[in-house]
Formats: structure tokens, sequence, C-alpha cells
């Protein structure tokens, strides 16, 4: 099961690893467009998390649930107002429905957060999230928690660095033991694999002369097969095959949005490359009915395919262990 799915990150690489959702939960009308649109075959619940509820809605009980919940209240360039912001709220949304499955609950609980979770509030907000997992019948120990980094342990060239939960259900797994992927990429990095530089695109792509932020960026390029972005008010120019962070608000105007600059112009990067920048199969489409600034947000709310395979990989490996043989 998928609570907060998404565009279906998680869904996606779960579904690589063997484990496939039977249902998922997403709220927003247009990331539930571009769900439905990419697993017909999943029971899509398109309502607020909080109406759902494990009877009404006849859940079926499942061995895994993978919830990215809402992080913008957890995120340290974000409000930074932890659990008295509404949306980080949403956390025990999580727990409830778990509670509600009662004995069926999910053997296996992946979460997904900014990774300055850990540390707000003096690591009063950590101790919340582990408390209520725990109270709920799982194992949740230091180690049931890890930052992974998707530049070094995936082939993507994005760096991004996301805060992994693992919760084992204490009825099920005799210990909490749980390994997180951590070997690191040895291949080569190669951001022309997912980004166009040569070609030619739409014109809403490229920044018309006229902005004020065209000639800011376009004096810092030194490279044309690197990636900049203007970061507040300074621009900055990545290492040759990487691209930063994607972020939710790039859909918004001119931050956070990596450029490039070839020979027609200064142009951002297309909502297609940002998907395969986070490891979506090419076969992945947008329904034509959504907007591109939601394109862009939805991209940047999902989670990193390739890595999500490496830790689905754990997780089945250690729901298998504890099967008798």
């Amino acid at each position: 099961g998928a609570l907060f799915a998404g565009i279906g990150g998680f869904c996606l690489g779960f579904r690589e690893a063997g484990i496939k959702t039977s249902w998922a939960v997403e709220n927003d009308a247009h990331a539930a467009a571009t769900y439905r649109e990419n697993f017909p075959d999943t029971r899509l619940i398109a309502e607020d998390v909080k109406t759902v509820a494990v009877k009404s809605h006849g859940l079926e009980a499942v061995d895994v649930l993978t919830a990215g919940f809402p992080c913008q209240s957890f995120s340290q360039a974000g409000t930074r107002q932890g659990f008295e912001d509404p949306r980080g709220e949403l956390f025990y949304q999580i727990i409830r429905l778990i509670e509600e499955f009662g004995s069926n609950r999910p053997k296996v609980l992946v979460l997904e957060n900014a990774p300055f979770l850990q540390y707000g509030e003096g690591g009063t907000w950590f101790m919340r999230v582990s408390n209520a997992i725990r109270k709920a019948g799982y194992w949740f120990k230091p180690d049931s928690s890890c930052v992974l980094d998707t530049y070094e342990l995936t082939e993507l060239p994005q760096q991004r660095q996301r805060l992994f939960m693992v919760a084992l259900s204490t009825e099920f797994f005799r210990s909490g033991r749980f390994e997180f992927p951590s070997d690191p990429y040895k291949g080569q990095k190669e951001l022309s694999r997912y980004v166009d530089f040569e070609g030619e695109h739409d014109g809403e792509y490229y920044l018309d002369k006229r902005n004020k932020y065209f000639s800011m960026i376009s004096r810092a390029v030194r490279d044309r097969s690197c990636l900049y972005q203007l970061r507040k008010y300074e621009v900055r120019a990545k290492e040759p095959n990487t691209c930063p962070t994607l972020t939710a608000n790039m859909g918004l105007g001119g931050h956070n949005v990596p450029f490039l600059m070839n020979g027609v112009g200064l142009r951002k990067l297309t909502e297609h490359e940002c998907l395969r920048l986070q490891g979506f199969p090419t076969t992945f489409q947008f329904p034509e009915t959504v907007p591109r600034a939601h394109r862009y947000k939805q991209v940047g709310n999902a989670v990193a395919v390739p890595l999500v395979t490496l830790l689905a990989e754990r997780v089945r490996q250690r729901l298998d262990s504890e099967r008798p043989s």
C-alpha cells in the first residue's frame, strides 16, 4: 500500500523489486491524474488521507506500507513549523491507519522525509515520530533510519539526500535489524544521457533575454556542458555531470530551476528531463490535462526510483529471511 503516493515513485521502485502495490492514496488531483495514467491496474483512492478509513474504504492488508509524508514543515528550507503545521500533522494519519488494521497491520513501514526532520526542535520532531511508530507496534531503533544520497548510490547524476525510515512489526520480526543500501555506485555519471544539451525545445523553456535573471545566469556560464542554478541572488555552477536537487517549487519561476546554455539560448530543464533525472522510465507519461507547473512540482515531490529499488530489494530480503522456509 502507498500513502501520499504522489506520481508513484515508491510504487515503481517496489515493483522493480517484485513487490506490487494493491492500493494507493493521493489527494492532489493533478498528481492523481498522473498516477492513474501510469498505474491503471492499481486501485487509487484520490481523497484526503484524513477521510480514508480501513473499513469504509475496504483497504486490504499489505506486507509493506510506504509513505513519503509532506516534508515542507520539516525541511530546513521550508517553514520549520514541524507538527505545528497542518501538513506536519498528517504524519499521525499514517499511525491512525496502521492502528485501524489491528493485528493485520503492515509488516514493514517505509517512510521518507527531509533529513532535517532528525534535528528540528532540538531532535523533538524525530523523537515524536519514533515514539509513535514504536507505540504502534514496530521496532524502531537508532539504525532504523538513514539519509540516502541518490548521487552516491545510483547511476543518476542528481544530488539528492533524503531521510528514509524502515520500521519492522514486532509481531512478525524477531528483531528490528535492517541494513540500508550502502554500496557506492562505481560507474561513470553521464548527465548527457538525461539532459539534451544540443537540441532545440519549445520556446516556453527558454528564458526571455529581457528577463532580469537572463543576464545574471548567462554571465556565469563558463562551460556549456554544465548546469547553472539561481539560489536566492547568486548563480551557482554545478560540477560537470551533476544536477542539483530537483525541488517541488521548480515550476514557480527562476529560483531553484537548473538552466543550461546552448546555441539557441538559456533554457530550463524540461519536465521530461527532470523525470529522467529522478529515474522514471521513458514510458512514464504526464496526461495532457496536467499543467506544466504541476508537472515540475510532481517531479520535485517524487522519490528517485533507482534509490527506492535498492531499498525495496533490502526490504524484500528482510521479509523473506523471516518467513518459514
